[in-house]
């Protein structure tokens, strides 16, 4: 997350909350979403189904999934930004 400079947060829901941020390397906009619940292993993370289903969807009107990072048991998901 060291890669990432928080801009603002744009919406709070059940299942995460939803900040912009800028990529400090490629000044790239992105919209990461935070997950609520904890995460204690890379194993639990992959066998969400929203992973697998975004990290397989390549369609213009799906937000792209860039990376997913866990850090200290927190989850996070790196989407392109869209306005």
């Amino acid at each position: 997350m060291d890669r990432y400079k928080i801009l603002k947060t744009l919406g709070d829901g059940t299942y995460g909350s939803v900040v912009k941020a800028i990529n400090k390397q490629s000044n790239e906009e992105t919209a990461i979403k935070k997950m609520k619940k904890k995460f204690y292993s890379w194993e639990e993370c992959m066998a969400l189904r929203e992973i697998k289903s975004l990290r397989k969807l390549n369609h213009i009107n799906i937000v792209k999934l860039k990376e997913v990072i866990r850090v200290n048991d927190d989850l996070y998901f790196v989407f392109e930004y869209m306005e």
